[in-house]
């Protein structure tokens, strides 16, 4: 009979300090969950890596064994490319080291780290950077496929904000890669996913940032049309520091919101304006609101950064089942318009949303070729996200998700932003990459031949000559 893996590992693993977890071990239930409970798979090994010497050694055993390998960070991906089946799992999550220099406006974060940590740490001395919407997403994850959030407008992708990161190679070797030192690899890591190394660590820019005004303006869905025809001419001239997403969703069946509203179905603006003044917010919403009928609710105020980020935890907490689909967009017409009120009136469950991201402002301000990330000319990023807690409900949330992507498709710009695709095969990929696609597989080629980061939204080698 052959041995376990997991046992096999500890046998062989003689200088790994983490937790080496299998199938019989105890807590392996805990140890291999992720985020999208729609995700069920079992691998052979969970590496609990505390250094970067342990991800060598987790990452050196799935290589010399042939093994599926995966990386999980905070294990957020709708497709569940932070785990495998039958492979190992590199559980980055007990690299939380933050290391924050206030003067240089600088912060190193541990690849572990969830960005609800990063967000209080560095807002304690009124600085922030870009980290999406949901603080319990891994900072790893977000970074390597773009970085979407609040402050996009404002301060750019998160990897706009990148200034170095380490990372262990396939071969097993550790290197920093910035503008100066690996420079390729430093290119392609800003929006290429984990294709190309584990990163251990990331350096980033902080802005000053601390009091934001944030929250949502709901409408009734029924006025779906008008208020998504509004605010698509009105964000696109609105100064960057004030950011707003446009989505479909129930009302919070909680307070602080009203009783009365509790679980409607509405559409709306969650807003973050990030230059701190309430009386400047309201001045530059204004022409908004005065443009459209009066609001069913309009909740923008002052409140510390990390209490906007973390403003969808309590409605989205892990064991959900989740199917998600997403296009980058250009031009919203008449068409596409119609489409999204149809389709967000019949949202099929409390949870299910679609939002639409800007990306105009400071993401611009960046050339397609700058980095990984190609869409630098598009203004919207959309996701469409079917959610819901039983499991019974997964196929019709799914089904629901794919009917939206499949309508408003044709209005798209082609590719996805990677973080929101499912497992939708390598047409897909390359679609979303552009003309950067060739350059990222060269660097693959290079980085990692053998394609042993391959559980992601995967740039496969270029062909040697």
């Amino acid at each position: 009979m052959s041995v376990p893996l997991a046992q096999a590992a500890r046998q062989e693993l003689h200088g790994f300090k983490g937790r080496l977890t299998g199938p019989d071990d105890p807590g392996y239930q805990e140890a291999r969950a992720v985020y999208n409970a729609m995700i069920d798979r079992r691998p052979a090994l969970v590496a609990r890596c505390t250094s970067a010497e342990d991800v060598t050694h987790a990452v050196g055993f799935a290589r010399d064994h042939g093994l599926p390998l995966a990386v999980r960070g905070g294990g957020h991906h709708g497709a569940g490319l932070g785990t495998c089946d039958d492979g190992v799992v590199v559980d980055l999550s007990p690299l939380k080291d933050i290391e924050i220099d206030a003067g240089a406006r600088t912060v190193r974060v541990g690849g572990g780290c969830v960005w609800g940590e990063v967000d209080r740490a560095t807002h304690a001395h009124g600085l922030a950077t870009p980290s999406g919407i949901v603080s319990s997403t891994g900072v790893g994850g977000l970074t390597l496929g773009g970085g979407l959030g609040h402050l996009t407008r404002k301060c750019g992708l998160t990897i706009d904000n990148l200034l170095e990161a380490d990372l262990v190679l396939a071969d097993g070797s550790h290197v920093r890669a910035n503008a100066d030192d690996n420079s390729d690899l430093f290119w392609a890591i800003r929006g290429g996913g984990g294709n190309f190394g584990v990163v251990t660590s990331f350096r980033f820019r902080l802005h000053e940032v601390s009091t934001v005004v944030a929250g949502p303006t709901f409408w009734p869905v029924e006025s779906a049309a008008e208020v998504l025809a509004a605010y698509r001419d009105f964000v696109p001239h609105a100064p960057r520091d004030l950011n707003g997403f446009f989505l479909f969703g129930a009302v919070p069946p909680a307070p602080p919101f009203p009783e009365e509203l509790q679980g409607r179905t509405a559409c709306g603006v969650m807003w973050c304006y990030a230059g701190g003044d309430a009386d400047a917010a309201a001045r530059l919403m204004a022409p908004l609101l005065s443009a459209l009928p009066e609001p069913l609710l309009h909740g923008p105020a002052p409140m510390p950064h990390p209490a906007i980020q973390s403003a969808f935890d309590g409605l989205y907490p892990p064991g959900d089942q989740w199917y998600w689909r997403a296009d980058f967009v250009n031009e919203i017409p008449a068409g596409a318009i119609e489409q999204h009120a149809r389709f967000g009136a019949a949202l099929p469950s409390l949870k299910s949303t679609m939002h639409l991201y800007p990306i105009d402002g400071a993401v611009h301000d960046h050339a397609p070729a700058d980095t990984a990330w190609s869409y630098r000319d598009a203004n919207w990023a959309c996701v469409y996200a079917g959610v819901d807690p039983d499991p019974a409900n997964a196929g019709r949330v799914r089904q629901w998700t794919v009917d939206y992507f499949d309508a408003l498709h044709p209005y798209s710009a082609g590719g996805a932003y990677v973080n929101m695709m499912m497992d939708e095969g390598q047409e897909r990929v390359r679609a979303s990459y552009r003309d950067n696609y060739a350059r990222l597989a060269r660097i693959k080629a290079d980085r990692d031949p053998g394609n042993l980061f391959r559980l992601n939204q995967n740039i496969q080698p270029a062909a040697r000559a």
